[in-house]
């Protein structure tokens, strides 16, 4: 084994992350330093205007053991050095899902060591508490998690103790963003193009609904937005449409998702008021306009607004470790090596069903 003079090191931890389109790989120290990293993304569904689950899954098969091989190198080690292996089980695409859990398994039966079967969204929950960020973030605290499949609002009272505060009855808020890329002709994934269109156009161009703005609770509704934004669309007809007003729409539909966003993380904290902060999580938290509103509420309460930086909004490995070692901190001992992989697996599930012997 190599010497490593940092003992919080020596008990290093290799986690892999497949449940979607991105393939990820990381190690982390004990204490939650970050030793190596690495993401591989899927170039082919762009083509197709959206993941194709068995492609997906095939890449993951491909791409893992030369992923994983690149980040042992990065963090100069080898896996005999690894003292748990930790894999994302659920939710999200079955295929990757059992391609990457049965990857690091394989890993930990054959060295003799501990798999933990890690949740994707506690993943993305708890990635605001890593050491490297800063936050020096303390329970109970809320997450707003705004992703392609997810759109939540979560009360993280401890490890392994969430409650779910609402959530989205229809379309995602990043799936909303992808349905109305496409309509403008930017393509896929659409979130990022949609926001960078929107530079260009008014925010106040469409009067476009607020769905559920100002009800009791903070569940989510895209559908009628959606919509709205494809009636504004259809009088054009089939082809290109002019550029500003594609831009005046980007703009429109972003604030409108961004006020709607706001209106959530108000009854939010409303129910949760011993919130410590406000986090925003998921590959949609990148968006800067939807930042800003939440960042806007957070001060109107006196509380931080902590969002993690991009490459840990998206899809990857290191959250999926981190929340591994927070079960680990907890003085859990889990070894999950016969936990399936599932689909849908509710965070308020604490230990996800066995495989069938």
């Amino acid at each position: 084994m190599h010497a490593m003079s940092d003992p919080a090191a020596s008990r290093p931890l290799l986690a892999i992350e497949t449940s979607c389109d991105d393939t990820a790989c990381a190690i982390l120290a004990y204490d939650g330093t970050i030793l190596a990293e690495g993401v591989l993304s899927q170039n082919d569904h762009a083509i197709l205007g959206g993941v194709v689950p068995e492609i997906a899954a095939r890449a993951h098969l491909d791409a893992l053991p030369a992923l994983v091989q690149s980040v042992l190198d990065k963090a100069a080690l080898t896996l005999q050095d690894i003292d748990t292996f930790a894999g994302t089980t659920g939710p999200g695409l079955i295929g990757g899902l059992i391609v990457g859990s049965s990857y690091a398994k394989g890993l930990a039966l054959a060295l003799g060591r501990p798999f933990i079967a890690v949740n994707h969204i506690e993943g993305h929950v708890l990635t605001a508490r890593l050491p490297s960020l800063k936050a020096d973030l303390q329970f109970p605290f809320l997450t707003m998690l705004v992703s392609g499949g997810h759109c939540q609002c979560i009360s993280v009272e401890q490890t392994g103790q969430y409650v779910r505060l609402g959530g989205t009855i229809d379309d995602a808020a990043g799936e909303a963003f992808d349905k109305v890329a496409k309509m403008l002709g930017l393509g896929w994934p659409g979130g990022p193009a949609l926001e960078k269109l929107a530079q260009e156009g008014r925010a106040d161009a469409f009067a476009l609904p607020r769905p559920l703005k100002g009800r009791d609770g903070c569940d989510f509704s895209f559908s009628g937005l959606k919509t709205a934004v494809s009636r504004l669309i259809e009088p054009l007809g089939s082809g290109a449409l002019p550029r500003q007003f594609a831009a005046d729409v980007a703009a429109s539909f972003q604030q409108a998702v961004a006020d709607v966003m706001a209106d959530r993380a108000e009854h939010a904290l409303a129910m949760a008021p011993n919130a410590t902060a406000l986090v925003v999580a998921g590959g949609v938290a990148a968006n800067r306009t939807l930042r800003c509103a939440l960042e806007t509420v957070a001060d109107r309460h006196g509380i931080p607004f902590i969002a993690p930086p991009l490459r840990l909004c998206t899809d990857n490995a290191v959250m999926i470790g981190w929340a591994a070692l927070e079960r680990l901190h907890a003085g859990e001992h889990p070894n999950e090596i016969d936990v399936a992989a599932r689909p849908r697996w509710p965070l308020a599930e604490r230990h996800p069903a066995h495989s069938p012997s």
